[in-house]
């Protein structure tokens, strides 16, 4: 099946910061196994790059097959 990149063991993911002036940045894309994916309806927060972000709401783009998580950074006064 051509373009069809959901996997056996998982999915993938694409994270994208939501800048304070509303732009959109991806911060990074990659195979989430189905455990991580499930961990999601447990947690409000992500470390990625070594930043934490809260996670604001999600898709699946299923023209793609891939989950797209809209984030916004933490403060770390």
């Amino acid at each position: 099946m051509e373009g069809v990149v959901i996997m056996d063991y998982g999915m993938y993911v694409i994270l994208f910061e939501k800048r304070p002036n509303g732009e959109l940045v991806q911060i990074e894309e990659r195979a989430w196994t189905m455990n991580m994916v499930a961990a999601l309806e447990h947690v409000n927060y992500i470390v990625a790059g070594g930043r934490e972000y809260e996670t604001i709401e999600g898709r699946l783009n299923v023209d793609t097959g891939k989950l797209e998580l809209l984030l916004v950074p933490m403060r770390n006064d």
